[in-house]
């Protein structure tokens, strides 16, 4: 079950929602935090109608549909979806944003082509095109001309070429499709080829650069499609213009329905991002991480140590958050947030997860441009800020807005930020460097041994001196702080599973916080438990959660933030990066080897 049955393309440069009716209901332009110019996915209702008064959408509607089906076509980003109507005439529509190589260099255009077509019978469509500007609070100024519409809005500017009929497009009149016909939506520019070349050239164009792409992916012999489905998502939730990676595309979807737990998600998460870069490198796919780097090192370079959890994907450090109020939100349940208040957060865990992701720069052979000895000296200050912060309170990686204290999963995270510089400056061969850094790491790690581990729990608590228990105590594994068969990390796995499993789904904790208790389980978390209950042999355990997460999926394979545990429903910021990672990491640790079938 899914609300959020909702396909995505894009090209690196912008995202695109679509439901299965083939409605654009979510887009932001020029950019994926920019001014969501289809919006109705945030406007209240659900299913065709929904927020027709106030605009917001692009339909291509077939007169008489009683169904619909959707599929992506293999290996790529393009969407089809296939509708038919209550006589058997049938239409196909497929959409895409156009991505492939052009003069040595890939080409993104802020485009958007979608082309229809007949597949049975006499079909009788109506397009509606209905964008709005300034989250919707304000209509744009229409102007056609012969083969195209021109919708205009103060810094903005979007042109729609098409060879169908521009009367019919304006007056929004049914039409008979009897020829094939497509629509480039783009910048406000004259397009320089014929229309329908055009489309058909990027289409082509777009479906080869994805099946070459997806080719040269490392996959694991089980769960292929799975795989390949969650790493080309997660390539078109990268900004590659600077190599920020965005958490979502979407903002104020809620965590669980009437919670007020909506969060703006197109911002880039430094957690968030270095699992994203982690997951892809185990496919063999490092252009992301080059990227990714690139975005990071314009960050440290600029810090005194210091680091924001959380930046614009053009590296802005103010993300000021408020309320929309000219979108009444998902399914009516606002309130829809712009900006996010974390980006004022002390979360010290960020520390470690931007070694974790630059220590690679220095180990790998592969890449175009290696980290050196100045790179390192750079991080250390990163490094100097971890071990300072380890044993001080923050709002964790939870992002608790009203309250602090020191988390256990922000200290590890401290302790891998020295411990990565150390095996780095063994690596250079700056051995005063190694010490000094063992020696820290060796410090941070005996205090979270000693303040965090609870004897009448018999586990490490979520906090020092803490009593409680949280979903991130899993990943001490996971950066090799503690070893899977070490006693004490295995009744935290059972102390974590007791207090946070419901049914085959894993809470991130289950105590109060700022909103109430939590209702739905946070997808992340049940992906690391299935990485844990790997770690420690519970493999065949693992598979069977692991099957049980992906019957959640909808029907296109994708994940939001958070399950239903009762329902399987989605809720949360849609698509979610941390998700797809966890399909993607599952897969690769759970899958048998090829050896085994070859």
């Amino acid at each position: 079950m899914s609300s959020l049955d909702l396909g995505v393309i894009g090209n690196g440069t912008y995202g695109a929602l679509i439901d299965k009716w083939a409605r654009i209901v979510w887009c932001c332009l020029p950019r994926f935090d920019g001014d969501p110019v289809f919006h109705s996915l945030l406007n209240g209702g659900e299913g065709p109608g929904r927020g027709d008064e106030d605009g917001g959408f692009w339909s291509i509607e077939l007169e008489g549909a009683v169904s619909a089906k959707q599929r992506y076509r293999g290996n790529t980003a393009i969407l089809v979806t296939e509708i038919t109507d209550r006589n058997g005439s049938a239409i196909e529509i497929t959409d895409f944003a156009p991505r492939f190589t052009q003069r040595e260099r890939i080409f993104q255009p802020m485009t958007l082509v979608r082309r229809v077509r007949a597949l049975s019978g006499m079909p009788r469509v109506r397009v509606r095109l209905r964008p709005g500007f300034n989250y919707g609070s304000q209509q744009p100024i229409v102007t056609r001309g012969s083969h195209h519409m021109r919708f205009v809005h103060s810094g903005l500017a979007i042109r729609l070429t098409t060879n169908a009929p521009i009367t019919y497009l304006q007056d929004e009149t049914s039409f008979n499709l009897t020829d094939s016909i497509s629509f480039i939506l783009s910048t406000d520019e004259t397009l320089s080829g014929g229309i329908e070349d055009t489309a058909r050239q990027f289409e082509e164009r777009t479906e080869d650069y994805w099946k070459r792409w997806a080719r040269r992916l490392a996959l694991p012999l089980e769960w292929q499609e799975a795989v390949i489905r969650a790493a080309i998502t997660l390539k078109l939730c990268c900004y590659e213009e600077t190599g920020a990676i965005v958490a979502a595309l979407t903002t104020s979807i809620p965590e669980a329905a009437g919670t007020e737990r909506n969060w703006d998600y197109r911002f880039c998460w430094l957690r968030d991002a270095f699992f994203v870069v982690r997951a892809l490198n185990s496919l063999a796919e490092v252009e992301t991480m080059e990227g990714y780097l690139r975005y990071l090192g314009n960050i440290v370079g600029t810090s005194d140590g210091h680091l924001q959890p959380v930046y614009g994907i053009g590296l802005e450090t103010d993300l000021t958050e408020h309320i929309v109020g000219s979108l009444s939100g998902y399914r009516g349940m606002g309130p829809v947030r712009h900006g996010n208040q974390a980006y004022e957060h002390l979360q010290h865990d960020v520390y470690g997860n931007v070694l974790l992701a630059a220590s690679q720069s220095f180990f790998d052979e592969r890449l175009l441009q290696r980290a050196t000895v100045t790179d390192f000296k750079r991080y250390e200050k990163v490094g100097e800020r971890a071990y300072a912060m380890h044993d001080q309170p923050d709002a964790g990686m939870w992002e608790l807005r009203t309250r602090a204290k020191i988390h256990t999963s922000s200290s590890v995270m401290c302790w891998a930020a020295c411990d990565r510089l150390a095996r780095i400056a063994d690596h250079l061969g700056l051995p005063e460097r190694w010490r000094y850094w063992s020696a820290l790491a060796g410090e941070v790690h005996e205090t979270i041994c000693k303040r965090a581990w609870n004897d009448e729990i018999g586990a490490f608590a979520e906090s020092f001196e803490g009593d409680q228990l949280d979903a991130g105590l899993l990943l001490m594994v996971e950066v090799n702080f503690i070893q899977p068969s070490d006693p004490r990390f295995q009744s935290t796995l059972d102390a974590v599973e007791k207090a946070l499993r419901r049914g085959q789904h894993m809470f991130r904790y289950a105590t109060a916080d700022d909103f109430g208790t939590p209702r739905n389980a946070f997808n992340i978390c049940t992906f690391w438990y299935i990485d844990a209950l790997a770690r420690v042999g519970r493999t065949e355990e693992a598979r069977e959660i692991f099957e049980s997460v992906l019957s959640c999926r909808n029907t296109l394979g994708l994940l939001s933030e958070d399950t239903d545990p009762a329902t399987g429903e989605l809720w949360g910021n849609y698509p979610q990066t941390y998700s797809l990672v966890g399909i993607i990491n599952a897969a690769m640790r759970l899958s048998r080897r090829w050896e085994e079938r070859i």
